[in-house]
């Protein structure tokens, strides 16, 4: 019952987005910070990105939420795409990753193969790596 009062609640409501996510860790990183240096500042910033966030949280305005997670994402994006890229190399204990020289694509290749010629598929460049 509760669920769906809920539900009901936030019908027609933006809701969270990437945005919502960063300005939430945004917000414990300056709280927490505010509490150990006890500045109140940092304490009234956080507060401050804790009521801009449930705004956009319980905002009607979809296409303004819309528009504003898109230029944080193109704005964000493209270190959001270098730290997937980090952690999947980390986690792949199967492959190595190159840089093609030519046009800078990511490539795989299997480890444990010896010295290999690598053809990128993106520009057909060949060059030798060490798998």
């Amino acid at each position: 019952m509760i669920r769906n009062a809920l539900q009901r609640f936030m019908y027609g409501r933006y809701g969270s987005d990437q945005l919502n996510l960063f300005l939430i860790v945004l917000y414990l990183l300056l709280y927490f910070l505010s509490v150990v240096t006890e500045l109140l500042p940092l304490y009234w910033l956080s507060l401050l990105l804790l009521c801009v966030c449930l705004f956009r949280l319980l905002s009607r305005n979809i296409p303004a939420r819309r528009r504003e997670n898109d230029k944080f994402l193109r704005v964000a994006g493209p270190a959001i795409q270098w730290l997937r890229l980090r952690r999947t190399i980390h986690r792949d204990k199967d492959h190595r990753y190159f840089k093609c020289p030519n046009c800078g694509q990511q490539l795989r290749v299997p480890r444990g193969k010896g010295k290999i010629t690598v053809t990128c598929r993106s520009c057909g460049a060949t060059f030798q790596e060490n798998s």
